[in-house]
């Protein structure tokens, strides 16, 4: 645990599917999740945390067994704990947080131990599949932002904080980013013929790519990279991806188009797809348009 007692300055309640957690920031910007929520939401009972070697409660019970330890990150153990204790925002008994990024390895965690016939409990399994499929482990940042209302009082240090991470001071020379998939699903729910590739796509599949990857990607990048990378003469300069940062930017990237891509496999509309992306993947800014029609973005 850590040593000093914070204070909730915002709470809310982040729901994937139908999984709820409850979800605080606390002072100095850290965001947690429920230590009992997130327990619940992987399937234990209320009070089912495993005490971790140094006696402290640490892992949802889930992640307790002896066939899932082997599982089980050096990094995991070590965030799990370092669980937060704080006050609650409107007052009561002190709670106890787990730094927000740490859920989505859990997830990971239970979904390789699944792979290797570990685990008996399927419906955990069916749980982590879920919550991994609703966030990626950057955007989870976000989705709490949202869910908190702390997007609504972030300050500006705190968006240049995560701008630095996500993009570069200069963009980079192209490289394929975007996978031949996430154009086929476009086509095919928009029941258009696809011809491959090389053939040049319909405006308005720049549109989308707008929409579903960089208007929800982290706070503040969609407006930054329009600045960085305005239309000039009706094209970009460079497409959007080359401003990526190599170590946040870009892994950020392809966890959210892995996410985007699994709901459009799993959808039969258009209209459904578009529902489903934006319950797991909210638009950071819903006020945001999606421009430039005339605009074309790569694989």
């Amino acid at each position: 645990m850590t040593g000093k007692i914070l204070k909730a300055i915002h709470e809310g309640e982040l729901t994937i599917g139908e999984i709820t957690i409850p979800c605080s920031v606390l002072e100095g910007g850290i965001r947690v999740l429920s230590r009992r929520g997130v327990n619940v939401a992987l399937g234990g009972s209320i009070g089912g945390v495993v005490k971790g070697e140094s006696g402290g409660r640490s892992l949802p019970r889930i992640l307790g067994t002896s066939a899932v330890r082997p599982f089980i990150s050096n990094e995991l153990m070590a965030g799990a704990k370092e669980a937060y204790v704080f006050h609650p925002l409107h007052g009561g008994r002190t709670a106890f947080g787990y730094e927000a990024t740490l859920l989505p390895m859990m997830c990971e965690t239970i979904l390789d131990a699944d792979r290797a016939g570990a685990i008996k409990n399927k419906e955990a399994v069916r749980l982590a599949d879920t919550l991994l499929r609703g966030f990626a482990r950057i955007g989870i940042i976000a989705l709490i932002d949202e869910a908190t209302g702390y997007q609504e009082v972030r300050d500006r240090k705190a968006l240049e904080e995560i701008l630095d991470r996500y993009l570069r001071k200069e963009y980079a020379r192209w490289s394929k980013r975007f996978p031949d998939e996430f154009y086929q699903q476009i086509f095919r729910l928009r029941g258009w013929q696809w011809r491959g590739m090389k053939v040049n796509r319909p405006s308005a599949v720049a549109n989308y790519t707008t929409d579903f990857v960089y208007a929800r990607l982290a706070p503040g990048v969609l407006e930054e990279l329009e600045r960085l990378n305005p239309i000039d003469d009706g094209r970009r300069a460079v497409k959007h991806h080359q401003w990526l940062t190599l170590d946040i930017g870009h892994p950020a990237l392809q966890a959210h188009l892995s996410g985007i891509m699994a709901i459009m496999r799993g959808s039969t509309t258009w209209e459904h797809a578009r529902r489903m992306i934006q319950r797991a993947y909210p638009r950071i800014n819903t006020n945001l348009e999606i421009p430039f029609p005339d605009e074309e973005e790569d694989s």
